[in-house]
């Protein structure tokens, strides 16, 4: 199975399915108010390709707060608080619960049957008080950080960072079983590896646009590859804690990656 099957050769019909899947994807992700696509059965294997793309709309979501808060000249670190609380609100805190219940279950239950008893538990314990607050500090810390090299590095870090993470999100669905047959993690699906291939190159290709852009195309490139690996060792971390991945362990993929991508790009020191 292609994950790109059916793309039409029409140019009119391509910006159709990427209009559609980018839509699906954004139904999916986030609570924003998109109208619904084609009428097909979901299928994450034939959208994953457009994940880095919607994430991208996300991330740019974040970058218009930062440019309101920047207009209304409030400190650094205000308006990148408010970026991230843009982008919370924008996915309903869908991953920042991910990583919560992740940290809980990881760190709180003794055998895989309680780790995945807790991760269901819709309280948040010691465990996902604290994930839940490093990520907060670590995300807040780095985009002010971006900001004071100008707007435009941050917007397009923010952009970047956006994509990469959503597409991150995908790693434990393509590289791990469904740990239980019930959850969003099962009705998901298995996601083909070539959809995991195709949603890296689009992140690529987001890279590449926003060094041009501002950041410079090494220091995207690198953010992107922190991204990667951060996902991959959340993937790693619950093959061994659980043996498969649930929705909440791509939740916790993607902030994992959010963060790596944003302190990625501080990496060297701040742009000239």
């Amino acid at each position: 199975m292609s994950a790109h099957r059916d793309m039409p050769a029409d140019p009119s019909s391509v910006f159709a399915r990427l209009s559609s899947d980018v839509r699906a994807n954004l139904g999916f992700f986030s609570r924003l108010p998109v109208a619904a696509g084609a009428d097909e059965r979901f299928d994450l294997s034939r959208i994953a390709w457009a994940t880095p793309l919607a994430g991208a709309l996300i991330g740019a979501l974040g970058a218009v707060v930062l440019g309101l808060a920047e207009t209304l000249r409030l400190p650094a670190w205000v308006g990148a608080a408010l970026a991230i609380a843009a982008l919370t609100a924008a996915t309903g805190a869908l991953h920042e619960d991910g990583l919560a219940d992740v940290a809980d279950g990881f760190g709180g239950g003794r055998s895989r049957e309680a780790k995945l008893e807790i991760m269901r538990d819709s309280r948040i314990g010691s465990f996902g008080a604290v994930a839940l607050g490093l990520s907060l500090i670590l995300r807040v810390g780095a985009l002010a950080a971006l900001a004071q090299s100008g707007f435009a590095f941050a917007a397009a870090g923010l952009i970047l960072a956006g994509a990469a993470s959503r597409a991150a999100a995908l790693a434990p669905l393509a590289l791990l079983p469904a740990a239980r047959l019930d959850g969003a993690g099962a009705s998901a699906g298995r996601l083909e590896l070539n959809s995991l291939v195709a949603a890296a190159l689009a992140t690529a290709a987001v890279a590449f646009v926003a060094g041009l852009a501002a950041t410079g195309f090494g220091r995207a490139l690198l953010a992107a590859m922190l991204a990667g690996a951060a996902a991959w060792a959340m993937s790693a971390l619950a093959r061994r804690q659980i043996g498969g991945q649930t929705g909440d362990v791509a939740g916790a993929a993607q902030q994992a990656a959010e963060i790596a991508c944003l302190c990625g790009l501080l990496i060297g020191g701040h742009a000239a």
